[in-house]
């Protein structure tokens, strides 16, 4: 397919790039310490794997700049240079063909070029398919005036179609030669235009063949495959954003004479005192300098359990206060927040993304000129031999027409299309195509524990030692408890059968409520038991101070982990487990499943660093996790897959997400994406010998561009029939738990 999209080298419909001065650039600069700065610009109009070459080549030839990153999906380059002179960034920028302004976190971009390819591809598709129909009439026999009739016909549905589809190769194709460049869409609107030239020609001198069909079913090829490519580099823009929601657009500041005043994020900070509400989600870092209250901590550590925070304790931006009202003293900016870095972390990553992409851009960027070259040099061969110059032009359209990427376009978008079609059939959704080629490499598995190898909901163990009236009494109390030990208690009894009046619950410590008679207390050891707590720990139930009860909880396997993990480890994927639960919860689990590797209490940044330690030995790593606090991971790791359950931002970063509750849906993957791997290969096979073998055939003049059209069409077509056959075999990895649990359409949607 080609490289850019509608619009990618169109300075006048982009954005127009203002020069910013030099204050403006240093006030936008982020410190990177060392004296470095780092600026990200907005690039509207990069699209493809040349234009991130142009862009980074052209800063990083500036004095001081250190480097220059381009972000494909964002549309951004993020450029580290050196304390000093500012260099023109926007002024080089421009020259390059590259408009570009400041970046604007959080601004909103609509996406008006998928309008336009949809319009496109129905527009070209409506064309070929009525002109097809005339050309059959032609093709059975068709002569004289009848054929003439057709070939006007055709002609006048063939003109707007390429005017209004054709009109983003033609654009595309002015602006790379404008600046200097070659791209494929190059050949292909010379092409098409020849092609649709000569067939006016033929039609205003009454001549026997038209080509009409040929111009029209290019483009209708080209942008489907550049609509597919459009939509997955869209979605993986989603995660970044889904992040940033978590942090608020402001919050209430209390002054050191009590007044208070509200505040927009970024001008909280560091020592200002914060007031975070029950409900809120911390703004900035800092530490509780009043009040005591149980955060969910889920972004910082993937936990569900609440935990509590008292005065002194540290707690990160995004965490959720889900007690009383507390106030945080902030310690960071919020630009230097635990949550700015882990977008920063996610933004990173995913930058790095592209290396396929470059790769396929490359290899376009030294075919164009090819093409170009064989039908010039094709041309002057036959004027030279023949000196009759309508039968050296038709000749070098059938070269131009026959040596279209169409196949070579189509042979990794169809395949990815027909993949992702059998995936959600298993109840796997697909948000990254390129991400197939990636998972079929994968030689490592990295498991996050919570949520992820269990179902994140604890369970009650030891029900069967605690007598049954005494049971009932704790999940009557449990029930006035959204904690997920309360929910464990009360879930493992039908009959609660107790009745209690003045039931307060204390954050962080437990549940006590009065029934008449005695005071009952269910929750922490030290917090329910008269003294020490008689060396107990955990959670119990007391009453009037005296032990009653004491509870053990586990952790519930997913259904089909065991199976995965074993699965994995026959075809040469072998797996580790990164949690940022205790040593001891994650050993236990771990010896379930007979994972050797393992590491607990891992942050997100931990986990982060873990992955790029495997990147730098040589694995390929396929990520799995659900928490918010694994998103950075998920982005960084080399493929990702996420459940249904897990959190949004999850879900936004992860290249795979499975419906179903069972985690065969991972080896499930892997096997799908191997066979898509090896298709992949075999259609790219196809289309270069497709082309080795008609290259020559069209250049000694045996292929006419109608002949030529059919051929391409035909390369296409077998392209395709190949890719088809994915869908033939229909074993999956099975398990005993293998039954495909369909979320509700609200999380179908959300993934």
């Amino acid at each position: 397919m080609s490289c850019c999209a509608p619009g990618a080298e169109d300075g006048a419909g982009a954005a127009t790039g203002t020069a910013l001065s030099a204050e403006e650039i240093r006030f936008a600069s982020r410190p990177l310490g060392d004296g470095l700065l780092q600026t990200d610009l907005a690039v509207p109009t990069v699209h493809c794997g040349a234009c991130i070459s142009t862009v980074e080549k052209a800063l990083g030839r500036l004095d001081g700049v250190k480097s220059a990153r381009v972000n494909l999906s964002g549309k951004r380059v993020a450029i580290i240079w050196r304390e000093g002179k500012v260099p023109p960034f926007t002024t080089t920028l421009e020259a390059a063909g590259y408009p570009s302004h400041l970046y604007m976190p959080g601004a909103d971009e609509r996406d008006t070029v998928l309008g336009e390819l949809i319009r496109a591809v129905a527009v070209a598709g409506f064309a070929a398919g009525n002109i097809m129909l005339l050309s059959v009439s032609v093709w059975s026999g068709a002569d004289g005036a009848t054929r003439d009739l057709f070939h006007w016909i055709s002609a006048l549905i063939a003109l707007p179609a390429l005017a209004y589809a054709g009109r983003i190769f033609y654009i595309s194709a002015w602006h790379a030669l404008r600046h200097g460049r070659m791209n494929m869409d190059v050949p292909i609107a010379i092409g098409v235009s020849l092609a649709y030239g000569l067939s006016f020609y033929e039609t205003l001198n009454h001549g026997a063949h038209a080509y009409f069909d040929a111009a029209v079913m290019l483009l209708f090829f080209l942008l489907i495959g550049r609509t597919l490519d459009h939509v997955m580099r869209e979605r993986a823009r989603s995660a970044v954003a889904g992040l940033a929601k978590l942090t608020p657009s402001g919050a209430m500041v209390r002054d050191d004479d009590g007044s208070r005043r509200y505040l927009p994020l970024a001008e909280i900070e560091p020592g200002m005192s914060v007031l975070v509400a029950a409900g809120e989600r911390v703004p900035v870092d800092g530490r509780i300098a009043e009040g005591e209250t149980e955060f969910d901590r889920a972004v910082v550590t993937g936990e569900s359990a609440p935990q509590r925070a008292a005065v002194g304790d540290e707690v990160q931006a995004g965490v959720l206060n889900l007690g009383r009202p507390v106030t945080v003293r902030a310690s960071a900016a919020a630009k230097d927040s635990f949550l700015a870095e882990m977008v920063r972390m996610m933004e990173a990553a995913e930058g790095g993304r592209a290396r396929y992409r470059r790769i396929a851009d490359r290899a376009s960027s030294m075919y164009a000129p090819v093409v170009h070259l064989a039908a010039f040099l094709t041309f002057l061969g036959w004027m030279a031999a023949t000196g009759d110059w309508h039968r050296a032009i038709t000749v070098a359209i059938a070269v131009l027409i026959i040596t279209c990427p169409c196949a070579l376009g189509l042979a990794v978008p169809i395949v990815q299309v027909v993949a992702a079609r059998r995936l959600f059939e298993q109840g796997i959704m697909v948000r990254d195509g390129s991400a197939l080629e990636r998972l079929a490499a994968a030689d490592r598995a990295v498991f996050d524990k919570t949520g992820t190898l269990t179902t994140g909901d604890p369970v009650l163990s030891n029900a069967e030692d605690i007598a049954a009236a005494d049971l009932g009494i704790a999940a009557e109390l449990a029930s006035y408890s959204r904690h997920p030990y309360s929910r464990a208690i009360e879930a493992a009894v039908q009959v609660h059968g107790h009745r209690f009046r003045d039931v307060e619950e204390v954050p962080g410590s437990g549940i006590e409520g009065f029934d008449g008679v005695s005071r009952w207390r269910l929750g922490r050891a030290a917090w329910a038991l008269d003294g020490d707590g008689s060396g107990q720990s955990g959670t119990v139930l007391a009453r009037d101070g005296k032990l009653v009860a004491a509870f053990r909880f586990a952790e519930r396997l997913r259904p089909g982990a065991a199976e995965a993990v074993a699965w994995l480890g026959r075809h040469g994927v072998d797996v580790e487990l990164l949690s940022g639960d205790r040593a001891g919860a994650v050993d236990a689990i771990a010896d379930q499943l007979a994972i050797s590797a393992r590491r607990a209490e891992m942050l997100p940044a931990d986990k982060t660093e873990r992955l790029a330690e495997l990147a730098g030995e040589g694995h390929q790593t396929l990520m799995v996790g659900d928490g918010l606090n694994d998103a950075p991971a998920l982005a960084a790791a080399h493929v990702s897959m996420a459940p249904a359950t897990a959190a949004d931002v999850g879900r936004s970063a992860a290249d795979f997400v499975f419906l179903r509750g069972s985690l065969d849906a991972v080896p499930a993957a892997v096997k799908t994406a191997r066979r898509a791997g090896t298709l992949i290969r075999q259609n790219f096979a196809l289309a270069i010998g497709y082309n080795v073998i008609a290259v020559p055939v069209a250049i000694f003049g045996y292929v006419t561009p109608l002949i030529a059209a059919v051929a391409m069409s035909l390369s296409s077509i077998i392209v395709i029939a190949n890719a088809m056959r994915l869908t033939l075999k229909r074993e999956v990895p099975q398990t005993s738990n293998d039954r495909i649990e369909r979320v509700g359409a609200g999380v179908a949607k959300a993934a």
